[in-house]
């Protein structure tokens, strides 16, 4: 190795020599074998700032403050965060703009402006009674809650297809299969109206239903408990299964089973409408009596 490197490493060696010995000089020992720890300063809760007030009354959850946590030792200073107090959701109807209703002899028009909402055709429209329908409903509704079934002012348009039978004899009829397909197209539009919808329509219009039930002597009577009453008569009523053999006294076929033909109006209905049929008007009355 060179000379000057040589030169180079001792003065290296020596330089930090040095300073090892500068430092052993001035560091002052303390007295005791005792080592302080230095605490850090307490921690300063800062204060929240104090919620916006709401713009009604609110009832807050049963827990609505945080309780504060104490930090541990030589832990950051915590910052208590407002509770928030969790706002209830407003009603439906609250939600919901006013709408003046028409009175009772002019709610036609209304009403039929409004359930031309429910479908984006006229399908439903035309199945609609010409006037009076709050009325007309009404009576359908009370009727069927006494398990009746009215056979003039109805809410609808009468099928207008007679029942297509065979004749077994002179006086003995049999009801055809296809007899149920007169009432396909009633009950498409009918299960296929939004039910939701038709809740949310009803609710609307219920100031003049109301008004309507106590025209015909239900003053003290709500029609929510009619209306209810009604539907459940008919989740109520009894499956009978076919072939189903008629008369016809009159101008009127009737079942040939003296038990068929002494059940209720409302499960009759169900029978001339056929299996099918009343599954699905089951559903959908089952869907609507769930809001109501």
């Amino acid at each position: 190795m060179k000379k000057s490197g040589l030169l180079i490493i001792a003065s290296v060696a020596i330089v930090s020599l040095a300073a090892l010995v500068w430092l052993s000089l001035s560091f002052d020992e303390p007295s005791g074998t005792i080592t302080r720890v230095i605490e850090p300063p307490t921690p300063i809760p800062i204060e929240p700032e104090p919620a916006p007030a709401p713009v009604r009354p609110i009832t807050p959850p049963a827990q609505s403050s945080v309780t504060a946590v104490e930090p541990a030792a030589a832990a950051e200073p915590v910052i208590e965060v407002p509770a928030q107090p969790s706002v209830e959701p407003e009603s439906a109807s609250a939600a919901e703009p006013e709408v003046a209703l028409p009175s009772l002899n002019d709610s036609d028009g209304f009403v039929r402006e409004r359930l031309r909402t429910l479908r984006e055709d006229a399908t439903l429209l035309r199945l609609l009674a010409d006037d009076q329908l709050i009325r007309k409903f009404v009576v359908f509704v009370e009727n069927i809650s006494r398990y009746e079934f009215p056979q003039t002012d109805l809410p609808y348009r009468p099928i207008g297809v007679e029942m297509p039978v065979r004749e077994l004899d002179q006086n003995l009829f049999l009801m055809e299969d296809d007899a149920y397909t007169r009432f396909d197209g009633f009950i498409d539009v009918m299960v296929a109206v939004d039910t939701e919808q038709a809740y949310t329509l009803y609710r609307l219009l219920r100031p003049l239903f109301q008004q309507a039930y106590a025209e015909i002597g239900y003053r003290d009577r709500d029609f929510d408990d009619a209306l209810r009453q009604a539907i459940n008569n008919v989740l109520r009523a009894t499956d009978a299964e076919g072939p189903f053999q008629l008369v016809k006294p009159s101008v009127m076929y009737l079942f040939a089973d003296s038990e068929l033909e002494n059940a209720d109006a409302v499960n009759k209905q169900l029978i001339r409408i056929g299996p099918r049929n009343s599954t699905r008007l089951l559903a959908k009355l089952a869907e609507f009596v769930v809001l109501l």
